[in-house]
């Protein structure tokens, strides 16, 4: 709840105060102690009543550079009714206690993104924090990382500005995420640099070998899942008026990692690496941004954005080229959605050969401990899919007809060219003598 306390001059006063009444709003009215022919008006209202009534003050002759004090307070009683009234007449949200209005959830974007000199170093930082993570095969290094990303205002700004029909903070929210995904994996990339050339990581490290990196080499369900939810978490957050900080975390979650893998996979020469981990970079970036979208929309700020296109429907330049990049992004959400269906499919269909095969008594004495895929750039450059299945076996167990077995059925199951690699870890167990 907010507090308006705004100075009039004498001359102002009974405008001011007529149109406050008439618009059956609770004020009250002090002298100004200073003699300055004045008097001290304050205004309960709800957040997102400010900009309604000052607009209320102004238009009854009130100068906008009047001195005005606008602070929050607590009410109680009868006020607190006369707020909430207020919020039904003033506030352009969703309904309810939790909803803030237009103009506050804009304000509150805004203030999610710092300025665009912190806005590039932590970008970058965070970057570098992620490589050393990815290189260390350390998940908390990666977590830090996580958090002193500045990802979470640019990804949920673009939302904001669409559904509140702000086209200059959609074009501000998507330069800030090019401007920043550019940073990150330049980051990224001087970061595995010094990092080799200085051989604090050995240059014939087999990169896709390590746990963490594997994890975001390709698109995957968890990752789709991972990217919808961190929109949805942060569009909520901005929504209710609840902390952002924390949905920022799995924004950066769904962001810094992939360009970090990208970075390192550009020093390390691996292309398969780099493809990859950009098309989930990609595909994390338009689903959080779409996510958030829907969540809002879902949420009940939308009404602006039907009004909007049904007053400002002309045609025009400007028209064609929001048009145009409408176009774009809807192809770019469909190739992404296309290609992320695609990974998803072959992933399940490896998963469940694998399984099936793993079950059948031949293989008794193995255990499953993970299956990973490599990026599928076969159509381009005439590669194979790789499949990797990691399993455990007692020392001594063979089975030299295991990875034919799966290469066969996985091909015939996904109809691709696949590579099938076996990695054991090998255990011994003692036990004491019976007797």
């Amino acid at each position: 709840m907010r507090q308006i306390r705004t100075r009039v001059p004498s001359d102002s006063r009974e405008a001011v105060t007529t149109a406050l009444t008439d618009a059956d709003i609770e004020y009250l009215v002090s002298e100004e102690a200073s003699g300055r022919d004045a008097v001290i008006v304050e205004i309960p209202v709800p957040g997102g009543g400010v900009d309604p009534i000052l607009e209320l003050l102004y238009d009854a002759g009130l100068d906008e550079d009047a001195y005005t004090l606008i602070s929050e307070v607590e009410t109680a009683g009868a006020t607190t009714q006369a707020v909430a009234d207020l919020e039904e007449r003033y506030v352009a949200g969703p309904k309810g206690e939790s909803g803030v209005s237009y103009p506050e959830i804009k304000e509150r974007a805004a203030d999610l993104e710092p300025g665009r000199a912190t806005y590039i170093a932590f970008a970058a930082l965070a970057a570098i924090v992620a490589v050393a993570g990815l290189l260390l095969d350390s998940a908390i290094v990666i977590v830090g990382a996580m958090v002193i990303a500045p990802f979470a205002g640019s990804s949920l700004s673009a939302a904001v500005g669409a559904v509140i029909d702000d086209r200059g903070m959609v074009i501000d929210s998507v330069g800030s995420q090019l401007l920043g995904l550019i940073v990150a994996y330049a980051g990224a990339v001087a970061m595995s640099l010094v990092l080799r050339e200085t051989f604090f990581v050995p240059a014939a490290l087999a990169i896709t070998r390590v746990q963490q990196v594997g994890t975001f080499l390709t698109p995957s369900l968890l990752a789709v899942v991972v990217a919808l939810a961190a929109g949805a978490a942060g569009a909520l957050a901005l929504a209710t008026d609840l902390p952002v900080s924390i949905a920022g975390v799995a924004v950066a979650a769904a962001i810094v990692p992939s360009a970090a893998t990208a970075g390192i996979g550009t020093v390390w020469g691996d292309p398969l690496v780099v493809a990859g981990a950009l098309a989930l970079l990609f595909m994390n970036v338009v689903f959080i941004n779409v996510s958030a979208f829907v969540a809002l929309v879902g949420l009940g700020y939308r009404d602006s954005v039907t009004r909007s296109v049904r007053e400002n429907l002309t045609v025009s330049a400007r028209t064609g080229a929001y048009a145009l990049l409408a176009v774009v992004f809807v192809v770019s959400l469909v190739g992404v959605s296309a290609v992320t269906a695609s990974y998803v499919g072959f992933e399940g269909t490896v998963n469940r050969e694998v399984q099936t095969t793993i079950d059948e008594p031949a293989y008794d004495g193995v255990e499953l401990v993970g299956v990973s895929t490599s990026f599928d750039t076969g159509d381009v450059l005439g590669g194979e899919t790789s499949v990797t299945v990691t399993l455990s076996r007692r020392s001594g167990s063979e089975y030299p007809e295991l990875a034919r077995t799966l290469q066969e059925r996985i091909s015939a199951a996904t109809d691709r060219s696949v590579t099938v690699q076996l990695r054991f870890l090998d255990y011994e167990s003692a036990s004491e003598p019976s007797g």
